[in-house]
């Protein structure tokens, strides 16, 4: 493994430098304060291609790795989108991976082209309001019916339903009780989100105001057979081949708001004058700095390791777990810095640092909790009981 970014991925990052800008900290802010998709960044990386920079090259991808993909979101993210920017493109990036390697070939020529090109949004449907990460606990029903199935219950945390063509669907198709394990019976659907039998209702938040996150509320939507993915009851297996990829590019995604941040307090640091000096020439002003960036290059080499692990094939889930752990830590610490490093301008929006913080939470809590991480790496990385 070399530490030396190849000529492929030195191309990725001066494409995006590029393309970000003609998105400066304004065009976020604006997105932000007026909870505005940014559908000008949107169209611009799918003009360029990059939404299928991990897809088949027969359906207009470029099928490179998960190592040139983080190191394009991260991009993304560092150079002032945050998870603005990084989230409206990001279910395009990572989710389809259950349809490039379960899909059958009608289904990838059907679907994967509209997203690659950016014609066609989707999203997720899987978390629940009373299942949480106990994915088993979904109560999402798929009944069979003639030519397909007829679905009725409720997601929560959807991001980009509200402007999103498809939906990418994990149901259950068996009653729980009749399986083995509560994994079992839950079946992977994508289908069109039928907005006369999906209604959907935005939650208000914190952070990321660009992108919608929602409840919504499945009433007999009729999903025909052509959108099942793979065998019936195999769905969790399958949305397990996207989280390792998925938790990689999430890492760099908040290493790069990490970097940004970090970038900023530096620079304000350098500038503000107080008691005529530099107040970055205090020590209690240098250190906690230092300790951001020593954070963050560690950050950068776990998820590099976790790249490079599932790109040749290897087992990935515990450094994937590790880098998203580590580097949603560094990005936060780094924005909570950069905030007490400009002090009271730190805390207001045009200084942009209060955004990053709002959105450095997202990776802390999303798509899987700490604790949950701690729990995997306990017990099938250090071989250790089941604690739950």
């Amino acid at each position: 493994m070399s530490f030396n970014l190849n000529q492929t991925q030195l191309s990725i990052i001066d494409s995006v430098q590029n393309i970000m800008k003609n998105f400066d900290d304004d065009y976020w802010l604006q997105c932000d304060k007026e909870n505005k998709f940014p559908h000008k960044f949107y169209e611009e990386i799918a003009s360029g291609g990059w939404l299928g920079i991990c897809m088949p090259k027969q359906f207009g991808g470029t099928a490179l790795g998960v190592s040139d993909a983080s190191i394009f979101m991260q991009k993304i993210s560092e150079t002032g989108g945050g998870m603005a920017a990084a989230s409206s493109i990001h279910i395009n990036i990572f989710g389809p991976h259950p349809i490039v390697v379960h899909g059958n070939n009608e289904q990838k020529e059907k679907w994967l082209p509209p997203l690659i090109s950016g014609k066609e949004k989707t999203c997720f449907g899987v978390t629940e309001p009373d299942a949480g990460l106990d994915t088993g606990k979904l109560k999402t029903f798929a009944k069979k019916i003639n030519d397909g199935y007829l679905v009725n219950g409720q997601k929560i945390w959807t991001s980009t339903a509200k402007i999103a063509d498809k939906i990418l669907l994990l149901a259950r198709t068996i009653p729980v009780e009749e399986c083995k394990k509560n994994t079992d019976g839950l079946t992977l659907f994508y289908t069109e989100l039928d907005r006369k039998k999906i209604e959907v209702k935005e939650i208000s938040k914190m952070g990321r105001a660009a992108v919608d996150s929602n409840q919504i509320f499945i009433d007999n939507l009729e999903v025909p057979d052509f959108d099942r993915i793979g065998e019936e009851g195999k769905g969790f297996k399958y949305i397990l081949d996207s989280l390792n990829p998925e938790r990689i590019l999430i890492a760099a995604e908040a290493l790069g708001i990490g970097k940004n941040a970090l970038s900023r307090a530096v620079k304000y640091a350098s500038d503000r004058i107080v008691f005529d000096r530099p107040i970055g020439k205090n020590q209690s002003i240098q250190h906690p700095l230092a300790e951001n960036w020593i954070e963050l290059e560690a950050a950068e080499l776990l998820i590099a390791k976790a790249a490079h692990q599932y790109d040749n094939g290897q087992n990935a889930g515990g450094m994937a777990n590790a880098a998203k752990f580590f580097a949603a830590e560094a990005g936060f610490k780094a924005a909570t810095q950069a905030v007490i490093t400009l002090g009271g301008m730190g805390y207001a929006k045009e200084y942009h640092v209060e955004r990053l913080l709002r959105e450095s939470l997202i990776p802390k809590l999303a798509p899987v909790s700490a604790q949950m991480i701690l729990n995997y790496i306990s017990e099938r990385v250090l071989g250790l009981p089941k604690s739950y």
